[in-house]
């Protein structure tokens, strides 16, 4: 929070009660904050020094919480030179612009660049370092609100002189710190197999999807064939009683209304495409790291409806439908078939007809058992990948419950 009464729930504001035994100060008064500082560098003596710095690079390090390596070093001569400060191991970092208000703890002694501001608990008696990190993720809502700039948001250093803490007894701190970290650890490993649950389903889309790789017991012939030769285009239309689809890079095809919070359809919905069950939808139109569209399976246990401007075409099998689907999640794939047929309009518009769509050729096994062996092991994969991400949300929610209820003292722990 701030003095002045600028506050961020759930911390209380200045004139509020503290739980017995808690603290409140202003954060300067019982930390050493230090500005970040970047070497010249047109001198090459201030660099590759064998001291970590953290810069830009290094801002998605922040996502796990803690800098243990950085991408660039620098000297200690760069350090004098610079202004720069050689900060402790158990420093907190908070980013001021790129990702602003991420926060993490430095597991070593390092340097860092303007785009960062640090805390160093040089008085460990009074504010254990990793209680500070907690509290940090709590501001980082905070952080974003004061963030200013047309082009790229900064939070300005004064704001960092005015900001406040409140804190319990030291014993308390690191039992809730310590309480924190048990969640960091689990979601840190569930990150991490969720990691090599997408290394694997590269693997898949590589060697297993090509042929490179066979299951046992499979000697069926693959062929290069056009995707006309596995796909048709079925050219239904709405009933009227269909529900309305959009297409989500991560969630396949999603009910408009519980995905978006609104429709988008239009008043006459009879000239959209039904989707049935197991029907591959192309999008056509650019997403994210999907210049040229993205191409779902529907996984959708009913007909529904989805605009007209979509493909919709059912695979030979429901199995093929599998494979497209976990093939086509790639970008790289999807761009690697897709941009062969675009045709470039006069004002440079990209558009692929459902035509055009089917002229594309992959190489695909022809034995419908070898299909559906494969799609079995894409959807165990996805299966596996979704339970993943379902843990990761449920222990972030309960982390984010826990620091509501211990950083502010709501709940207090036995010391």
């Amino acid at each position: 929070m701030l003095d002045g009464g600028d506050t961020l729930k759930p911390f209380p504001d200045l004139g509020s009660a503290l739980p017995t035994g808690w603290r409140r100060a202003r954060l300067d008064d019982v930390v050493d904050r230090a500005s970040g500082h970047t070497p010249d560098q047109g001198k090459p003596e201030y660099w590759n020094g064998g001291v970590s710095w953290v810069s830009l690079a290094d801002s998605a390090k922040l996502d796990q919480g803690y800098i243990e390596e950085t991408d660039k070093q620098i000297s200690h001569l760069g350090i004098r030179h610079s202004s720069a400060v050689l900060l402790p191991p158990e420093t907190v970092i908070l980013s001021r612009d790129a990702g602003v208000g991420k926060s993490a703890v430095l597991k070593t002694e390092m340097a860092v660049s303007q785009h960062f501001i640090a805390w160093s608990c040089s008085n460990k008696d009074v504010l254990d370092p990793w209680f500070l990190y907690a509290w940090m993720q709590t501001q980082k809502p905070f952080f974003e609100r004061m963030a200013v700039g047309s082009t790229i948001k900064t939070i300005g250093l004064p704001i960092f002189k005015r900001l406040t803490i409140d804190f319990p007894p030291l014993p308390e701190q690191r039992k809730i710190a310590e309480i924190l970290r048990t969640w960091d650890e689990a979601l840190e490993k569930l990150t991490t197999l969720r990691a090599l649950n997408i290394r694997r389903r590269v693997w898949f889309r590589t060697h297993l999807f090509t042929g490179k790789v066979r299951l046992p017991g499979f000697t069926g012939e693959w062929r290069v064939v056009p995707l006309s030769a596995v796909l048709h285009e079925h050219g239904s239309r709405s009933t009227g009683a269909e529900e309305v689809f959009s297409v989500s890079v991560h969630k396949g095809l999603v009910n408009q209304i519980e995905h978006l919070g609104r429709s988008f359809s239009a008043a006459n919905t009879d000239h959209y495409n039904r989707v049935l069950p197991g029907d591959i939808v192309y999008t056509k139109s650019p997403t994210g790291d999907f210049p040229l569209g993205i191409i779902k399976q529907s996984k959708i246990d009913r007909e529904v409806i989805v605009s007209p401007l979509y493909g919709v075409f059912t695979p030979q099998t429901y199995a093929l439908g599998v494979i497209f689907d976990a093939l086509f999640e790639s970008p790289l794939a999807a761009r690697n078939y897709l941009y062969p047929l675009v045709q470039k309009g006069a004002k440079n518009t990209i558009a692929v007809t459902n035509n055009q769509f089917l002229e594309g050729k992959l190489r695909l096994p022809m034995d419908p058992a070898e299909q559906a062996a494969i799609a079995d092991i894409a959807n165990a994969s996805h299966a596996e990948c979704a339970g993943i991400e379902a843990e990761i949300e449920a222990l972030t929610r309960q982390k984010r419950g826990l620091m509501q209820k211990l950083l502010t003292g709501e709940w207090r722990v036995s010391q």
